[in-house]
């Protein structure tokens, strides 16, 4: 590859991965979703919460995965509501919206991710509408929360699970002297209010190793030479309880899940895995899974239905290719399973789309939504798909990049959410001066807004250095549509610039701060002026709404579209020796 070639790949990738995409916020560079499936009619409303992050390492000639990895809320045709980079820090997954008290929150784990062995450490961090931090959970009797799960029951109450590494005799399983440690998996249900533990189950107490499907081996379930490499041979991953008290645990590598009798702990039943109490005709079978749940249902009281997600496959979270498959892809699963004939049946799968091979080693989830549409996350594989009922599909992305990169970004667990945004904080605005001389452009955004339908623009004059004026002009109206609106003013030259967030009954919602104007700055290869680009729109009181952002449509100011802007960063990341 000539160096001037790979130069002008390495500009064109900073400009994709990350720069230009919002001139009111540079300095958010979220992850963008790659649709391949448009959101019909038949897809559930609101909008999508997921957490993506990078499945492998950065190498100093490719990088894998979103910049800024952390919690985000989409709507379906992939404009951004809210990211959460930065407010949630560390690492941050399992992002999802509840009711506690009466009140929405977003809540999400943050702490430590252990990516060798797919363990966290941290805590729960809750949000109100406003984005503000309003709580912290953390574990009880002197333990730390994982990553895995965080469930809010009645609106008072929250279930964790936790691995606890302690040293025992293993040799009875396969093991040498010196390999010592297993990991205790342990679920707790704390008073979300105050902390309290009401209740804690630890799996050996109940179950034996000899309900692992993964022996103890490095590379695969830890090969229990140290704590931090402790055997985990049962490994939690999801847990909820019902309205009798019980609980049910998704055990990934006993690929079973357990009925769990909330008074004593003692297991009312298991389902699949060595030792199961149903018979599991074949096409309900499963292995690897994650987010198991129970469904409602009106069958009587010896019928119980449960969704999962089927991973169907295992594997180090290193990708070195000692993965173990037991389906050819994962999927989305309802059982009904019957406590008197004890038999377990499928009601519905959900399968990959048509032409996609999605088996994912790690992580995914399906959510069963109150309309009856189903979304099913891939986990390691980075795509999520919506279902209605009966397994069409209609709604598919990968997230951040394009299908062929998919294996650079992964998400834990995805859902869909009606969800109020009203953000604290004032919006984001900035005025720039085309170079030429023809004009003004306004960029206004608000981070995790849902209200607003419009933006008022306003020159200022004389703006003061604490960005403060008493007069201001009406420059033009433009109609939301998007994460980042903006406003060309032709010909217009003005000191400073603001905007009012206006909802959809006329209410002014918010007003920005006063912004000085400032020059144009054009990303490499853009005509003379990216304002310009913006066309007319709402000229000094408006008529013409059209509004564009820089890199909000198919084709941004330089002419580029995302899709080739995926094929450049593809060609960047793979090197000249794999063209």
């Amino acid at each position: 590859m000539k160096l001037g070639v790979l130069a002008a790949a390495y500009t064109l990738l900073r400009i994709a991965s990350a720069d230009w995409q919002f001139r009111s916020r540079s300095d958010l560079a979220p992850p963008r979703l790659n649709i391949t499936i448009p959101a019909t009619k038949d897809a559930a409303p609101g909008y999508l919460f997921v957490a993506p992050f990078a499945g492998f390492p950065d190498t100093p000639t490719a990088q894998h995965g979103p910049r800024q990895a952390g919690p985000y809320i989409f709507r379906d045709n992939g404009d951004l509501v809210w990211s959460g980079y930065g407010l949630y820090s560390i690492w941050s997954t399992n992002f999802q919206a509840g009711r506690w008290r009466g009140e929405e929150v977003l809540f999400s784990f943050e702490g430590d991710h252990n990516a060798g062995y797919g363990h966290g450490h941290g805590h729960v961090t809750f949000m109100n509408q406003h984005y503000e931090t309003i709580r912290e959970l953390r574990a009880g009797n002197h333990k730390l929360v994982d990553k895995h799960e965080f469930h809010i029951v009645n609106e008072e109450t929250g279930l964790i699970q936790i691995y606890q590494p302690v040293p025992r005799n293993l040799t009875a399983w396969g093991a040498k002297p010196e390999q010592q440690w297993i990991v205790n998996a342990i679920i707790q249900e704390l008073d979300i209010a105050t902390g309290k533990l009401l209740f804690e189950w630890a799996s050996l107490d109940h179950v034996s190793p000899d309900e692992a499907i993964l022996p103890i081996n490095p590379g695969q379930a830890g090969s229990g030479y140290n704590s931090s490499d402790a055997w985990d041979y049962f490994h939690i991953n999801s847990v909820d309880k019902d309205a009798a008290g019980n609980y049910l645990i998704s055990a990934r590598d006993a690929c079973a899940v357990h009925k769990i009798n909330g008074t004593d702990g003692t297991i009312i039943w298991r389902l699949h895995g060595t030792k199961s109490d149903f018979a599991v005709a074949k096409d309900a079978q499963f292995c690897f899974q994650h987010h198991a749940r129970w469904l409602a249902h009106d069958e009587g009281a010896d019928i119980e239905v449960i969704s999962l997600y089927d991973n169907s496959a295992h594997g180090s979270e290193h990708g070195e290719g000692r993965e173990v498959h037991t389906a050819a892809a994962s999927s989305g699963k309802i059982l009904r399973l019957n406590t008197t004939a004890w038999t377990a049946e499928l009601v519905q799968g959900y399968y990959p789309p048509a032409g996609l091979s999605l088996l994912s080693k790690s992580q995914g989830s399906t959510q069963v939504m109150p309309g009856g549409n189903v979304l099913v996350n891939w986990g390691s594989e980075g795509a999520v798909t919506e279902y209605t009922t009966d397994g069409r599909p209609v709604f598919h992305a990968f997230m951040d990049s394009g299908a062929q990169l998919a294996a650079g970004v992964e998400n834990y667990r995805a859902f869909r959410y009606d969800w109020t945004g009203l953000p604290a904080e004032d919006p984001a605005i900035v005025g720039l001066a085309a170079a030429d001389g023809s004009g003004t452009a306004v960029y206004v955004s608000w981070n995790g807004d849902t209200e607003t339908a419009r933006w008022r623009f306003f020159a200022v004059a004389g703006v003061d250095a604490g960005g403060s004026s008493s007069r201001r002009v009406f420059l033009g109206e433009a109609k939301r549509t998007g994460f980042e609106t903006a406003l060309f003013v032709p010909r217009s030259s003005t000191g400073g610039v603001a905007a009012e967030a206006v909802d959809a009954s006329g209410n002014v919602l918010r007003v920005t701060g006063e912004a000085r104007v400032e020059a144009e700055v054009l990303p490499p290869g853009s005509p003379a002026s990216g304002v310009a680009a913006l066309g007319p729109s709402g000229v000094c009181g408006g008529g013409n709404e059209r509004q564009k952002t820089l890199l909000g449509s198919k084709e941004h100011a330089g002419g580029t579209s995302r899709w080739k802007e995926h094929g450049i960063l593809r060609f960047f990341r793979l090197g000249e020796k794999d063209l």
